[in-house]
């Protein structure tokens, strides 16, 4: 076997349906970790929001410890430490229902919104003081105030460093190999052992991640002009 040859992979069903399969549950993951870190991102700048230390604190320290802690090392410690903490009953219904990928899912997810709720507190930050009095002075309570006024302007602001965090997160769904989920670049080191075709193998990769990066960016991309074009009305 010599040559750089891709079709060769490709070529092969077994090998070309594992890997789109690995490519199939990286989206699932990385959708599944972005919608629990961007909910759970607004429930913290939510938390934050109330007055008095406690609350504030509280969100800080979370933020603080899944921005410090290796990613790997939260998701090693919710499959292999957290999990065995759960009932026995729960641990077997997990088992037979892709254990790995749902505590992929909830590690990503809790570490990725640390991320997500300071870039929406800095969004927010962005916001001028006068907005709240503006909304409060029309008859808008505390709430109403920051979910048809404040966090649209937050989100707007926060944009750019929204989308630089949702390609590290799905760049960061191939941590969960780790785990034995088998996404894209655990599919990828299977196929490479089987084949031998070490080179063709990450190229394909490669080319895999950094087409749905540019996606995401260029997704993105089109978000931040529309709400410019919203912003200058």
């Amino acid at each position: 076997m010599s040559g750089f040859d891709i079709a060769a992979v490709l070529s092969n069903p077994e090998f070309f349906w594992m890997l789109v399969y690995g490519l199939q549950l990286t989206f699932v993951i990385a959708a599944g970790s972005w919608t629990l870190a961007m909910s759970l991102g607004f429930l913290l700048l939510v938390i934050r929001q109330i007055p008095g230390p406690i609350a504030d604190r509280a969100v800080a320290a979370y933020v603080s410890y899944h921005r410090n802690v290796p990613t790997l090392v939260q998701l090693i410690l919710w499959y292999f430490g957290i999990s065995s903490l759960l009932p026995e009953a729960m641990q077997y219904w997990l088992s037979d229902h892709n254990a790995e990928a749902i505590f992929a899912v909830i590690a990503l997810g809790l570490c990725q919104a640390a991320y997500f709720t300071e870039d929406l507190r800095s969004g927010l930050r962005a916001v001028p003081k006068g907005q709240m009095e503006a909304a409060r002075a029309l008859g808008h309570g505390h709430v109403s105030s920051m979910r048809s006024i404040l966090l649209p302007q937050a989100v707007r602001n926060a944009l750019p460093a929204l989308v630089n965090h949702s390609v590290s997160l799905f760049k960061n769904s191939s941590l969960a190999m780790a785990i034995g989920v088998s996404e894209l670049t655990h599919a990828v080191r299977e196929v490479e052992n089987l084949s031998f075709r070490t080179f063709e193998v990450y190229a394909i990769a490669t080319i895999a991640y950094l087409v749905c990066s540019l996606v995401i960016m260029a997704i993105g991309a089109g978000l931040m002009k529309r709400a410019a074009i919203v912003g200058a009305r």
